[in-house]
């Protein structure tokens, strides 16, 4: 589905036109065309292929979608894909994002994504003087987007982390603890599949052999490689603390099972020594004085209770009961 197809002059926007005008327009030297797609058909692609002359392979990867994050150099143009993280109503949905990028054109196809760009291209065409640099701006502009919505992500990892920890200790609620916490990991690793490998991309914008139709912004996709260093920084923490609290748990685990164990073997004990007591007794020899004393039994639970008693005592003292 089609969003926007806007094309601009020095910067400033020109005017809103059809797709059947995009050729003309990308052949004036001082023009560029920003097309904006939203779960675009193999139809819709097609088009945009033959008005941009985009490369097969980076056209197919759109088409397909579930790429890994990336950005292609392709002669004189980039193909970028990257993944979107929103979070609606305390649930991340995930999307993603191919940009196709000429020296005249820029192209953006975002699917399963709620949110679109529409601030970003206001945010652009606010900045005439930035957006002067041409299509690459453009790219920084919505990669930068992208990454600025992960760090709300990364603060409610954060904090769901928090009130877990705050949950460890809490006798009872080690099996859910468990649970909440491998679903924090996989939600974690998932962002990290996001940020990592775009963290390598990023940089060869900005150093080494820079595209040439980034040569102009390399300071810009800078400071996204600084964003999202940051960003996988926070995660590896939020990882290791959410492995560390795995131990814990399982831990606590240990020592409630531990404490069941010494609970259980000294009511076995105390129960035992009742057994033995009353064993013996219970056998009927003949020559048992005790059978024809006339207090015999009243002395004998006597004495059984109070060696349970005892044992109670000394067990309740070791902290086993």
């Amino acid at each position: 589905m089609l969003i926007n197809c806007v094309a601009y002059q020095e910067g400033r926007k020109l005017r809103d036109i059809g797709v059947d005008e995009i050729h003309a327009h990308v052949e004036r030297p001082d023009c560029f065309v920003w097309v904006a797609l939203q779960d675009a058909d193999a139809d819709e692609l097609d088009r945009m292929k033959a008005n941009f002359g985009l490369h097969e392979l980076a056209v197919e990867d759109a088409r397909d979608g579930h790429q890994r994050p990336k950005i292609e150099e392709y002669d004189d143009s980039l193909f970028a894909v990257i993944h979107t993280v929103d979070l609606v109503e305390d649930a991340f949905i995930w999307g993603e994002v191919a940009v196709f990028v000429g020296e005249r054109y820029v192209l953006s196809v975002r699917n399963r994504s709620p949110r679109g760009f529409l601030g970003v291209r206001a945010r652009c065409e606010r900045e005439p003087h930035l957006l002067r640099k041409g299509s690459a701006f453009v790219l920084y502009a919505l990669m930068d987007a992208v990454v600025d919505r992960y760090f709300p992500v990364v603060d409610a990892l954060e904090t769901e982390l928090e009130a877990l920890e705050e949950q460890i200790f809490v006798r009872g609620s080690e099996r859910a603890n468990i649970e909440r916490l491998y679903q924090l990991k996989r939600q974690v690793m998932h962002v990290k599949h996001a940020v990592e490998p775009l963290i390598e991309a990023s940089a060869h914008l900005h150093g080494g052999r820079v595209p040439a139709v980034c040569l102009d912004t390399k300071e810009y996709f800078r400071d996204v490689f600084d964003h999202l260093y940051r960003i996988n920084g926070a995660l590896d923490s939020i990882r290791d603390t959410i492995t560390t609290a795995i131990q814990v748990n399982l831990s606590m685990v240990a020592i409630e099972e531990s404490e069941v164990n010494k609970r259980l073997a000294a009511w076995a004990a105390i129960f035992a020594v009742a057994a033995v007591f009353a064993g013996i007794w219970g056998m009927n020899f003949r020559h048992m004085p005790e059978l024809d004393w006339r207090y015999g039994y009243l002395v004998a639970l006597a004495v059984m209770a109070s060696v349970c008693g005892l044992l109670y005592y000394r067990f309740r003292r070791a902290g086993w009961l």
